[in-house]
């Protein structure tokens, strides 16, 4: 039922026909709008984007505090200022351009209120310590903690008791249920559990992943050097595949990699881009094959110190080029001389041969 209504809001949203609840066995009916509709249909889609999301976004939000609620949990209004944030860091970026939902939510809360609380446990002894009140710690909910922070207000919250490893699988089911966090951020979120000594089979549970998986999420956050992973932030759009690439890029190189990256990294250029656009900036400087060397030459000089012949090499191949003003006749007199020396050197070498044997 609830995916039927789903389904006949978006249509709706589009003028399409509503099928009445209660009839999925009916077959649904279509009906073409004029041409002039029709095109204002197709321009009005990405405006109803936008709208789509905020009907989806307000159906879990009620879902989830419809569950809180069962569950008998108490929602309290606390200060943000005693809030921290997780110990494990799951988001790469502050930057709006990452996020282009931030803004969305925010004016979400302004006009109608924070509709979900977030979940915080007290803060370990030794973040609260000697602070004369009672502190928190995120478990989830940290970008409506920071549109709070944003509005000036307190924030709604539910408090429970939670272990680390509790912390952690709220945090990674809250991700994947709601905004699901980047390839990139994923990984790095991963590794930092690793390395925090959290078992594997707990980190596979947090982020919803298979072992398979996990084991390429931990091989790119630890091929990618994570200045670099810094600098380009999230890149939503910037999957597995592609991260992978980069990283072989890094591992598979002879060491000028770093240079390059570090080259273009600080370019005015890169900073001003957005995440995806600084990613691809990034691969597309490591792809790049430094021009090939000139071949080596050297002078053949007269006595007076003039040039007067270049010797080229390029591989195997050798190539003497002879300045305007050497005589012709000399030139031909070598070739003469050259030849002979040749028929020298291959008969000195068969007899040479001829002795050994």
């Amino acid at each position: 039922m609830a995916s039927r209504d789903r389904k006949n809001s978006i249509k709706a949203l589009f003028g399409g026909d509503i099928v009445p609840a209660g009839t999925e066995g009916a077959p649904e009916t279509k009906s073409m709008p004029p041409a002039g509709e029709q095109r204002a249909a197709s321009g009005a889609v990405k405006a109803m984007g936008l709208t789509l999301s905020s009907i989806t976004r307000e159906a879990e939000e009620a879902r989830a505090l419809r569950q809180a609620l069962q569950e008998g949990e108490r929602i309290v209004s606390l200060d943000t200022g005693r809030i921290e944030a997780s110990f494990v860091s799951d988001r790469l970026s502050d930057d709006e351009r990452d996020d282009p939902d931030f803004l969305a939510l925010v004016e979400s809360i302004r006009e109608s209120g924070q509709q979900v609380p977030i979940l915080v446990r007290p803060a370990p002894a030794e973040e609260g310590a000697g602070r004369g009140e009672p502190r928190y710690q995120v478990a989830y909910g940290h970008r409506r903690l920071k549109a709070a922070r944003r509005l000036g207000q307190p924030v709604k919250a539910i408090v429970k008791m939670l272990s680390d490893d509790e912390l952690v699988v709220a945090q990674g089911k809250e991700n994947a249920e709601r905004r699901n966090l980047s390839f990139i951020e994923r990984a790095l979120f991963a590794h930092t559990l690793v390395g925090r000594g959290f078992e594997r089979k707990l980190v596979c549970d947090a982020l919803a992943v298979q072992k398979s998986e996990l084991s390429r999420l931990l091989q790119v956050a630890e091929a990618v050097p994570f200045r670099f992973v810094r600098d380009i932030g999230p890149a939503p759009k910037a999957g597995r595949e592609r991260w992978m690439a980069l990283g072989a890029l890094f591992q598979n190189g002879n060491g000028a990699e770093i240079e390059k990256a570090e080259d273009e990294t600080a370019s005015p250029r890169f900073r001003a881009a957005a995440s995806d656009d600084r990613f691809q900036m990034l691969f597309d400087r490591l792809m790049r094959r430094p021009p090939k060397a000139a071949p080596a030459a050297e002078d053949l000089t007269r006595p007076d110190g003039a040039v007067f012949a270049r010797v080229e090499r390029k591989g195997k191949a050798v190539r003497i080029a002879f300045t305007p003003d050497v005589d012709p006749v000399f030139i031909e007199a070598l070739k003469a001389r050259v030849e002979d020396d040749y028929a020298a050197f291959l008969a000195a070498g068969k007899g040479a041969k001829a002795g050994k044997d």
